[in-house]
């Protein structure tokens, strides 16, 4: 999975269902359903088909709905070892264009001996979008509130949003969380006549690895969790260790720049320098390639975007340009409508996996002044910090709230994790492996980046030999740090 992360484009309730308190249907009790197989409409050379499944996991004679998903069959059939189920994180990320770009991002050993399968999860892509007004998600009154008065029109405008998705987007909306993806992919391996899968996930796709291990560990033949999450954190544990990760990546960053004469801004202040970009910012004096006014907020964004690459030679070259008064140019992903509305499934997701949700503009003010204090190059996490304010407003209950790891059934599980990660902090690694100590092990790439498996040479052979011989490395294992390739000559300052 040399470019997984590039092929698709950072309590108590959820152990009463585990313990069985509220019934869940499982694909057993459901009989087991079949996928009809045809070629997917963008390449013939993978096949593609569809499963149904309850909305609600635990009203199985309810509202259904079909999940595509894909499938690239193993290379030497005589060879084969079975499924390799493939999660590519996001949350929002399409596991079908990874079967779509397998030869791309999986290596040849791995395409000859698994069938990879991967799926658009429900709620995204081609498994029943979430789907929200285009004009509405276009005026959003503020992501980050300063007053009494912005938090209320934020939190009037967050319930206008959830109901307008939800009548858009069907029941999917409210069960979209990563829970019932875990039943759905239960589904899949039934539907597949696997008694076990092995499992690769990727970031988001952690999370989704980590509860299927849970819930249905005496189905895993191996699995590999790349960058984790740590579904155990509250508001104040996930950003304030979502901080630190990337204050951290900027001052790796900041070191590149003062060893690498390519760099950009080589020679100078990088931290002064990004300073004053943000302080301009702050004064609206920052504009894009279109002229809009760019926020230190959407800097900063911007900023933790590159690190996570790391694009460090154009973050760089950015942030020189911008500094002698150039548009920014950050890379922007952001869809066209379609029939007036834009995918958001991020909405149904993060705010069905987490209760974290700011009560009022006093709280907001103390998120951002801690965060700020811990990460001032970055504004605090910006990212963590929007994903609380979307949550707000929006009902406290959730389908799959924070617990620590309980695996009890699951074979050896390898994590892995980048030391400098702005996206999934090292920490969130390191405290979910500590929490299913006896059931995992936990290698270490002492590099840069988010994502494991393409960063060298060591990582790939570990998870290779994992995955087809079953041999993990040993707990606390490292792989050295590749430096990032300098910009070539006379590259620099050339957009």
């Amino acid at each position: 999975m040399r470019r997984i992360a590039r092929a698709v484009g950072g309590f108590t309730a959820a152990v009463a269902i585990a313990a069985g308190m509220v019934p869940v249907a499982s694909a057993e009790s459901l009989g087991q359903r079949r996928i009809e197989w045809g070629p997917c409409p963008e390449s013939a050379h993978t096949e593609c088909g569809k499963l149904s499944v309850p909305v609600d996991w635990a009203e199985p004679g309810g509202t259904r709905i079909d999940l595509t998903v894909a499938r690239r069959k193993a290379g030497d059939p005589a060879r084969r070892i079975g499924v390799l189920l493939v999660n590519p994180g996001g949350p929002g990320g399409s596991g079908v264009d990874v079967v779509l770009a397998a030869e791309q991002v999986i290596t040849p050993d791995l395409l000859a001996r698994f069938d990879i399968v991967s799926y658009d999860a429900r709620g995204i892509g081609r498994s029943q979008p979430v789907r929200c007004s285009a004009e509405l998600l276009g005026r959003q009154p503020t992501a980050y509130p300063a007053s009494q008065t912005e938090f209320d029109a934020l939190v009037a405008y967050n319930r206008e949003l959830a109901a307008d998705c939800r009548a858009r987007s069907g029941p999917v909306f409210d069960h979209a969380d990563s829970l019932s993806v875990v039943r759905d992919i239960d589904a899949y391996r039934r539907a597949l006549g696997e008694r076990k899968i092995s499992f690769y996930g990727l970031s988001y796709g952690t999370l989704i690895g980590q509860q299927y291990a849970e819930e249905y560990g005496e189905h895993v033949r191996a699995m590999i969790l790349d960058s984790n999450m740590d579904h155990s954190l509250d508001a104040r544990g996930l950003g304030d260790t979502g901080a630190a990760a990337g204050e951290d990546s900027f001052a790796e960053f900041v070191a590149w720049c003062d060893r690498t004469p390519g760099c950009a801004l080589h020679g100078r202040d990088v931290g002064a320098v990004w300073d004053g970009l943000l302080a301009r910012a702050d004064h609206g004096e920052v504009v894009d390639g279109s002229g809009r006014v760019v926020t230190a907020n959407g800097l900063a964004r911007g900023a933790h975007s590159q690190l996570a690459f790391p694009n460090w030679s154009e973050l760089a070259e950015q942030i020189a340009a911008a500094d002698g008064g150039a548009p920014i140019q950050f890379p922007n992903d952001q869809a066209q409508p379609v029939d007036g509305t834009l995918p958001n499934s991020y909405l149904a997701i993060f705010c069905q996996d987490w209760a974290v949700r700011a009560r009022d503009q006093r709280e907001v003010d103390e998120i951002r002044t801690r965060l700020t204090r811990i990460a001032p190059h970055l504004r605090g996490s910006p990212n963590t910090l929007k994903a609380v304010l979307n949550c707000t407003g929006l009902p406290e209950k959730v389908n799959n709230p924070q617990h620590r790891l309980r695996v009890t059934k699951a074979p050896e599980i390898l994590m892995m994790a980048v030391r400098h990660d702005p996206a999934t902090a090292y920490a969130w690694s390191a405290n979910a492996h500590r929490q299913i100590r006896g059931t995992s092990v936990l290698l270490t790439y002492e590099g840069w980046g988010h994502g494991v498996y393409h960063r060298s040479d060591c990582a790939r052979q570990a998870m290779d030999r994992y995955l087809l011989e079953l041999r993990a490395p040993r707990d606390g294992a490292r792989c050295p740090a590749v430096e990032p390739a300098p910009p070539a000559p006379g590259l620099v300052g050339a957009r």
